[in-house]
C-alpha cells in the first residue's frame, strides 16, 4: 500500500513539472516580442504590453481558481487551464494586431497560465512529507523554468522558417496536444492520508490550516506580498527584455542563447532554493537572494561583454527562480496545506505587481533613452527594500 502511494505520489510530480514546462512558453516572449519590433514595426511598449498584462491576470487567476482547485481538485483545473493558454496563442496568430495580444495573450493565456499554477503545486506538496515542502515545490516550478530550453530554440527556429502568426499557432497547438492528456495524471492524496511524523525532529510543529480571511488578518502576509513583488520585478525585467539587453549593450544578436542559459539557472534555482530553504529557513535565504541580486543588477549595468553577459544572466535566472520555490513553500509553512491554492493565488498577486514595475519599466525607459541603465538602477533600489523587510520577521520554528 505505502509503495503504491509512492508511486502515485511520483507521478503527480512528474505530470505537473511536465505540465508547467509544456506551458511556460512565456518566457520565450522577449524572443517573440523582438521579432514583433523589428519586422512589424511595433514599438517596444506595444510589445512589452501583452506580456505586462499577462503577469497582471496570471495571478488575479489564480485568486479565483485558486479556492475552485480546492474545492473540485487539480484536474479539472488543470484540463481548463491548458486549454485556455494553447488557444490564447492560436488566436493571437489568427487575430495579430496589439490590441487583440492583449485580450489572447494577455487575458485568455494569463487565465490558462494561473489555472495551471494553482494547479500543479498543491496536490504535489500534499503527497509528500512536510519537510520536503521547498523541495517538492522547487521539482515542480522548475518545469516553469526549463521551458525557455524548449521553446526559445523552437520559436527562433520557426520564426526563420514560417510567419510570427504561424510560429503562435504551432506553439498553441504544441500545448493543446500534450498538456491536456498530462492533466489528466493529476490528483489529491485519498482522503485521511496521513503522514508519520514520528519520524520528524522533535522540533517540527505541524502547520495549522488557515484559511484565506485569517491569512489577511496576519501582517506576515503583506510581507510576503511586498518582498514577492519586488524581488520579481527585476527577474522579470531582465527575462522580458533579456535578448533587446544583449542587442543593445553588447551588440550581440544572439540573444536567444541568454534566453536559454536564464532559463537553465531559472530551474536550477527553483530546485536548489527549495532544498535549500527545508534546511536553512525561508527567510534567511531570502535575505540571501535579495542582496546577491541587487549587486547583480549593478554589475548587469556595466556588462558590456560576453562573458559578464553571460554571467549576470545565470545569476539572475538562479536568484529569480529560487524565490519560485521559497515563497509557496512559505505560505505552507505559515497557513498550512488545506487551502493553499487559495492562499497561494492571493499571494501571488504580488507576482503581478512584479510584472508591471519590472517589463514596463524596462520598455519605458528604453523607448525614451534607448538603453537600459536606469531600469537596473530602480531594480537595485526595490531589492534593497526586500532585503530590509526581511528582518522585520520574527524567528519561527
Amino acid at each position: 500500500m505505502e509503495h503504491s502511494i509512492n508511486n502515485k505520489g511520483k507521478v503527480v510530480v512528474l505530470s505537473a513539472t511536465l505540465i508547467n514546462f509544456m506551458t511556460g512558453m512565456m518566457y520565450a516572449w522577449s524572443i517573440l516580442s523582438r521579432t514583433l519590433v523589428d519586422e512589424y514595426n511595433w514599438t517596444s511598449k506595444e510589445a512589452s504590453l501583452p506580456y505586462t498584462a499577462f503577469t497582471v491576470i496570471f495571478p488575479i487567476a489564480m485568486v479565483f481558481f485558486g479556492k475552485f482547485q480546492d474545492v473540485k481538485g487539480p484536474k479539472i483545473t488543470a484540463i481548463l487551464g491548458s486549454c485556455f493558454v494553447g488557444m490564447g496563442f492560436i488566436l493571437s496568430g489568427l487575430m495579430l494586431n496589439p490590441l487583440v495580444l492583449l485580450i489572447t495573450i494577455g487575458t485568455i493565456t494569463g487565465i490558462g497560465v494561473g489555472m495551471i499554477s494553482i494547479s500543479t503545486t498543491p496536490p504535489a506538496i500534499k503527497w509528500f512529507h512536510p519537510s520536503m515542502k521547498g523541495k517538492i515545490t522547487g521539482i515542480v516550478v522548475a518545469g516553469v523554468g526549463m521551458s525557455a530550453v524548449l521553446y526559445s530554440p523552437l520559436a527562433t527556429y520557426l520564426l526563420s522558417k514560417v510567419s510570427v502568426e504561424m510560429t503562435f499557432i504551432i506553439m498553441g497547438t504544441l500545448v493543446l496536444l500534450t498538456s491536456v492528456l498530462l492533466s489528466t495524471k493529476l490528483q489529491n492524496p485519498p482522503e485521511g492520508f496521513k503522514f508519520d511524523l514520528s519520524k520528524v525532529s522533535k522540533d517540527y510543529i505541524e502547520s495549522k490550516d488557515i484559511p484565506w480571511r485569517g491569512m489577511l488578518r496576519t501582517s506576515e502576509f503583506y510581507r510576503f506580498w511586498l518582498m514577492l513583488g519586488l524581488s520579481s520585478s527585476a527577474g522579470l525585467m531582465v527575462i522580458s527584455h533579456i535578448a533587446n539587453i544583449s542587442r543593445v549593450q553588447i551588440g550581440w544578436q544572439a540573444g536567444f542563447v541568454l534566453v536559454m542559459l536564464v532559463s537553465l539557472f531559472n530551474s536550477f534555482g527553483r530546485i536548489l532554493g527549495g532544498s535549500i530553504s527545508d534546511k536553512m529557513g525561508r527567510l534567511e535565504l531570502m535575505r540571501y537572494l535579495f542582496i546577491i541580486q541587487g549587486i547583480n543588477m549593478i554589475l548587469f549595468r556595466n556588462a558590456t561583454s560576453v562573458p559578464l553577459m553571460v554571467v549576470t544572466t545565470a545569476i539572475t535566472g538562479l536568484c529569480y527562480g529560487a524565490g519560485f520555490s521559497v515563497f509557496p513553500a512559505t505560505i505552507g509553512d505559515y497557513y498550512g496545506t488545506k487551502y493553499f491554492g487559495h492562499n497561494y493565488g492571493i499571494l501571488f498577486t504580488g507576482w503581478g505587481l512584479g510584472g508591471i514595475i519590472g517589463p514596463m519599466t524596462g520598455a519605458a525607459i528604453f523607448d525614451k533613452v534607448s538603453n537600459y541603465q536606469s531600469a537596473f538602477l530602480i531594480s537595485t533600489i526595490l531589492l534593497f527594500i526586500a532585503t530590509l523587510i526581511t528582518f522585520t520577521f520574527k524567528k519561527k520554528v
